[in-house]
């Protein structure tokens, strides 16, 4: 607990006029309710798991590399009442069920520019996964060559300029590939079979290239197997029966690759996991798949299942990655036990997000989701997207940084691979997560988020610290501060030097909507020595 002005004060950063403002309306309400506290003793926090190397990655979808049509942007200064579609029929590229109005062409993503790559390295070593719902559908052509018409079954072309674009981005990002096959009408024979044809030509291109998979899920999604582009009726037999046809072909032609699966994402009627896993046996997965969206999006305009930029920092929206974790869990524990969770596709909310994960707002669910599945043997967790639409960490058509990418960047330099228990419990205001830190034998860093819009918090630390604090003017801002000072790129798209500032031991104070990074260099923890 504060010990009162003097105390709340010596921690605090330098911060323009209207975070102080904030600040002074925040203590005036910590009058009234006085601010939680916590102690931690990084030298002796217990080693609890690890994480891949490659633990943060990202997608780049699959439309995104072929061009084609994906989430329409939102119009400025429409509310959510005027964000659904008018009724429209389908196109060749649009999901089955979904309205076409939905959905606007955007053409190939540059993957030689140079500030995409230079964005895109600094978050390296990750995996890129280049798959979604598009993937199901896309025909891996002979050549570079392309016909007007597109081979009956497929809904886009991926040429082979365009995969080893994708080739060459991995290669010079430090991003290994992840993706899945395609399973539509176009790939059956005439009873309806899962055919390698597809692919064993893209696998072959790939190593051709220089590239390599290294792990798949056979397709995207199964569990919205029809809005997929699986044939009519699709069955969970039918599944069970591709994916051994997958599973013996991926043994055999690609034995370095892991297969991940099932990669489902919600239960339906049409399709449930466990039915799923079920047909499939006694093929088992390398590591459980999955998908978490908290939401649909306006955009999606399915009221049941929505959220507003009022819960963006709420428990209850927080934790709802907990809740989806734990069903998997208890399928993963019946169909394959002790493989580990790959999260292979995950954002603010499905149908390309909401308007605020533009926003600092959504920082507070990116990095509290990094923490809590960290802690439950989650080894991969991969971002829906790097670029496109709302949910991007880069801007659609500057490709600058939104503040996803800057939260990203810092977990990036300072959160190891091992993951420590740091003692505090989650609660409203403090969620303390703890790893070694990154390159410094013995060394702890901690994520403090205060995800409390009015109270302030604190941690006690035994030992000296390089702060890293982001805040925002508002929580609801497109622009985040580091320390008091504005992010973004210098000249030749520079990235900032991300220079901590060195409080002593004591009493640390976090404010109301902030995220903090403590780096304790001198914390001697024996589990963080190698």
């Amino acid at each position: 607990m504060f010990a009162g002005e003097t105390c709340m004060m010596r921690h605090r950063l330098s911060r323009p006029r209207a975070t102080l403002a904030a600040f002074g309306v925040a203590m005036i309400f910590a009058t009234a309710a006085a601010a939680q506290s916590a102690s931690v003793a990084p030298a002796t926090m217990p080693r609890i798991g690890t994480v891949d190397e490659r633990y943060q990655s990202y997608n780049v979808e699959m439309i995104e590399v072929t061009g084609g049509r994906f989430w329409r942007p939102y119009s400025p200064g429409l509310d959510a009442a005027h964000l659904q579609p008018p009724p429209a029929p389908s196109d060749d590229d649009t999901p089955a069920g979904m309205s076409s109005a939905l959905y606007a062409y955007r053409p190939p993503i540059d993957l030689t520019n140079a500030r995409l790559r230079k964005l895109a390295a600094a978050l390296g070593p990750a995996h890129v996964r280049v798959s979604g719902t598009w993937a199901n559908t896309t025909y891996f052509a002979d050549s570079d060559e392309t016909s007007g018409s597109l081979p009956r079954g497929f809904g886009s072309v991926l040429t082979h300029q365009q995969w080893r674009g994708v080739v060459d981005f991995s290669n010079a990002v430090d991003a290994t590939i992840v993706t899945s096959f395609a399973i539509g009408a176009g790939t059956r024979d005439a009873q309806g079979v899962w055919t390698t044809l597809q692919a064993e030509r893209f696998l072959a291109y790939t190593r051709a290239v220089g590239g390599r998979i290294v792990a798949a899920e056979w397709m995207n999604e199964p569990t919205l197997a029809a809005m997929g582009g699986a044939p009519a009726g699709y069955s969970a037999a039918d599944y069970g029966r591709d994916f051994k046809i997958f599973h013996a072909f991926a043994r055999q032609s690609a034995p370095e690759m892991l297969i991940l699966g099932p990669g489902s994402v919600g239960e339906t009627a049409e399709l449930k996991t466990s039915d799923m896993l079920t047909a499939s046996l006694p093929t088992h997965v390398d590591a459980f798949s999955y998908h978490h969206y908290g939401a649909l999006s306006l955009r999606c305009g399915a009221h049941d299942h929505q959220t507003t930029r009022e819960a963006a920092l709420s428990e209850e929206w927080l934790r709802r990655t907990d809740a989806t974790l734990a069903f998997y869990r208890t399928l993963r524990n019946e169909f394959a036990p002790g493989r580990p969770f790959w999260l292979t596709e995950t954002a603010d909310a499905a149908c390309g997000g909401n308007p605020w994960a533009n926003t600092f707002l959504d920082t507070f669910r990116y990095l509290d989701q990094l923490g809590r599945l960290a802690k439950q043997d989650v080894k991969v967790v991969a971002h829906n997207t790097l670029v496109a639409s709302d949910y991007g960490l880069l801007k659609d058509k500057t490709l600058e940084p939104k503040p996803n990418y800057w939260g990203a960047l810092l977990w990036r330099r300072l959160m190891g691979e091992t993951v420590l228990e740091s003692g505090v419990p989650i609660q409203e205001g403090l969620h303390v997560y703890a790893h070694c830190l990154r390159g410094t034998p013995g060394g702890v860093a901690l994520l403090a988020i205060n995800n409390s819009r009015m109270r302030p918090t604190s941690l006690t630390l035994p030992a000296g610290a390089d702060r890293f604090t982001l805040e925002a003017q508002q929580p609801e801002a497109s622009h985040v501060l580091l320390n008091g000072r504005e992010l973004g790129l210098g000249p030749d798209d520079g990235l900032p030097s991300f220079q901590g500032i060195h409080i002593p031991p004591g009493n640390v104070e976090l404010a109301p909507a902030s995220i903090t990074f403590l780096a304790i260099a001198e914390a001697g923890n024996g589990s963080c020595r190698n």
